[in-house]
């Protein structure tokens, strides 16, 4: 007969504690439909330093990375909720819907991530969760605010490709279209002109921006709300192609600060839809995303504060809780 060790008992016991304190969470989380601070605390502590360490090794890689996961998150969160659906392969998959389709990235870094918690906690951390961990991170290794995330959501079983390429924000639409969509998922103008401030960090193809550089209308060939020395630099850029990257933030690509505002007031904000928040003649939401562009150009660390607050709006946007979804252990497929 084969005895078990003592540390092989209280492995055993720590697993069934740890499953009984996920059946309770889950109850609760069911009763309340409500994301907490602590989800993790007992059954999978080290989801934090897993999920940091793969953001940090990811961006030191590429600093890029950074940006690349927040923006992740936040396509994700649009569509379905904040339930991981982005992640799913499939013929319905959000990967290929217009917005994301070759321009979405991170899916490897979750990838990895993912398999570390499985080794650590099988079973336990949702991909959806670590989406938006793997978000903060990537603000705060670029210098931005260690905003709380709250935790608990399940994954989802359907992809929505159609919901992708008709809800998510286009660079192309108009401010009051935009706060509109933000209206949809819960959030308001406020949240609009912070989450826009994420574009303090990233980089944009020039597919997105390049209308504004040639043929602009019948009187301007340039975008006239463009500043002329930074179009003349973006042209030299695109003359590459649709695919040629420039940076968002032209004063500090990979730095998290509130530089995205003050480039807005001098005219250097690099998609149409960011320039738009302070220079949208006739467009009735503008007053008032201009007065926060303001603010936040004179003020970084209101900016971080409410930047924090509106991550953590945008993170509650329909999760699945509960019984509802499923972990699953694969993020590219249900189990």
């Amino acid at each position: 007969m084969e005895y078990a060790t003592r540390g092989d008992r209280t492995a055993s016991c720590l697993s069934f504690l740890c499953k009984i304190v996920v059946l309770l969470g889950l109850a609760a989380a069911a009763a309340s439909g409500q994301l907490t601070d602590d989800y993790y605390d007992y059954c999978c502590p080290q989801v934090y330093r897993i999920v940091r360490s793969r953001v940090a090794a990811a961006m030191k890689a590429e600093m890029r990375m950074g940006a690349s996961l927040l923006r992740l998150h936040f396509h994700d969160c649009f569509v379905n909720g904040c339930d991981a659906s982005i992640l799913l392969d499939g013929t319905n998959s959000e990967k290929f819907a217009a917005p994301n389709n070759n321009s979405v990235r991170g899916y490897e870094v979750i990838d990895a991530i993912k398999a570390d918690l499985e080794s650590a906690c099988p079973g336990v951390v949702s991909c959806a969760d670590i989406v938006a961990l793997a978000a903060k991170y990537g603000v705060l290794l670029s210098g931005g605010p260690d905003y709380d995330v709250l935790l608990g959501r399940r994954d989802g079983l359907v992809a929505n490709q159609t919901g992708a390429n008709s809800n998510l924000p286009s660079p192309f639409d108009s401010i009051s279209v935009i706060t509109a969509r933000f209206k949809d998922v819960g959030l308001n103008a406020t949240d609009v002109v912070v989450l826009s401030g994420a574009h303090t960090i990233g980089r944009s193809r020039c597919l997105l921006f390049s209308n504004r550089l040639a043929n602009f209308s019948a009187t301007n060939s340039v975008d006239p709300t463009l500043d002329s020395s930074l179009a003349s630099s973006l042209q030299q850029v695109c003359r590459g192609g649709a695919d040629q990257l420039a940076a968002l933030d032209v004063n500090s690509a990979d730095a998290f600060d509130n530089h995205y505002y003050q480039n807005l007031l001098a005219n250097k904000g690099l998609l149409a839809s960011d320039q738009g928040l302070v220079s949208s003649s006739g467009d009735p939401a503008v007053a008032a995303t201009k007065a926060l562009v303001q603010a936040y150009s004179a003020n970084g660390q209101r900016f971080s504060c409410d930047f924090g607050n509106s991550m953590v709006k945008m993170g509650n946007i329909s999760p699945l809780t509960g019984s509802a979804g499923q972990i699953r252990k694969n993020c590219r497929a249900v189990n």
